[in-house]
């Protein structure tokens, strides 16, 4: 009972919270252009956006980041592992076929990782409570994380930076309580390791994992009502969970709301299509 009460909050929330997304990458900044074409499958467009803003603000490790999200989009998009039905499933998760990288792909993303990282490693030797350094740091972490599990399905090793990151966030979260995207990271740490059996979660939790399944679905649920460049990418995972707990319509408006916003990309359509 208690747990189908938690499902209809969740809705509830989906449904009167969730602001359109270009509320939140509507501006003419370059940076909210280029996640907006990075999530409409525009990467050759996206990578020319944020290298514009990497020449203007070569300082500014968060341009490499946002270079290094749009190859992992993009590697993401040509292998289709970002299909819910690879999450819905968690068989068929584990038993998922091992992709191909692309290693020129690999390597560029690797390249912009390690460019941003260490303009940020610089920045936080001098001040430690950067707020932009940190960012930067979380978002790299989780990068590096999805790279390991969904690509190379190196899943210990991506375990390993879901925490590094998830640490991360928090250190950033005592800073800025209000960086709603920082959430994210903490989300997908409690959310992951919340479905692991007991004895696994028990296990994990005496390592600091967070394994809160609850948790991790309060924490996506604020980057995707208040989030900012992970905004989508919090409410995919959204339905991804929906898809799990069976909650069709959650998942359905999600999906409708990431299918208006994003017409070039076919991955909400085509998961939309599998619910009607």
């Amino acid at each position: 009972m208690a747990l189908a009460a938690s499902h209809l909050i969740l809705f509830a929330l989906a449904q009167a919270t969730l602001t359109p997304i270009n509320a939140s990458l509507g501006s003419a900044a370059p940076l909210d252009l280029g996640f907006r074409e990075m999530y409409n499958l525009q990467f050759r467009e996206a990578h020319s956006t944020f290298q514009d803003y990497m020449n203007a603000h070569s300082g500014d490790p968060f341009g490499s980041t946002a270079d290094a999200a749009a190859y992992l989009f993009d590697e993401f998009n040509r292998l289709g592992v970002l299909q819910s039905e690879l999450f819905v499933d968690n068989e068929k998760f584990k038993d998922r076929d091992k992709p191909a990288p692309d290693p020129a792909l690999r390597d560029k993303f690797h390249a912009a990782i390690a460019k941003s990282q260490k303009l940020a490693d610089s920045i936080l030797e001098h001040s430690p409570g950067n707020r932009g350094a940190l960012f930067a740091t979380v978002l790299n972490l989780g990068l590096e994380s999805d790279y390991l599990a969904m690509v190379e399905r190196r899943d210990l090793a991506a375990l390993a930076y879901t925490k590094h990151a998830g640490q991360a966030a928090e250190k950033l979260l005592q800073i800025d309580p209000k960086c709603y995207d920082a959430y994210l990271a903490i989300g997908v740490e409690n959310y992951l390791l919340g479905l692991k059996p007991g004895p696994v979660r028990w296990m994990l939790g005496l390592y600091g994992a967070e394994t809160d399944k609850d948790t991790g679905i309060q924490k996506l649920q604020l980057t995707a009502t208040q989030g900012h460049y992970l905004l989508p990418f919090a409410r995919l995972l959204l339905a991804v969970a929906a898809l799990r707990d069976k909650n069709r319509a959650q998942a359905r408006a999600l999906l409708q709301d990431l299918a208006q916003e994003f017409p070039n990309n076919e991955l909400y359509r085509r998961e939309l299509a599998r619910l009607h």
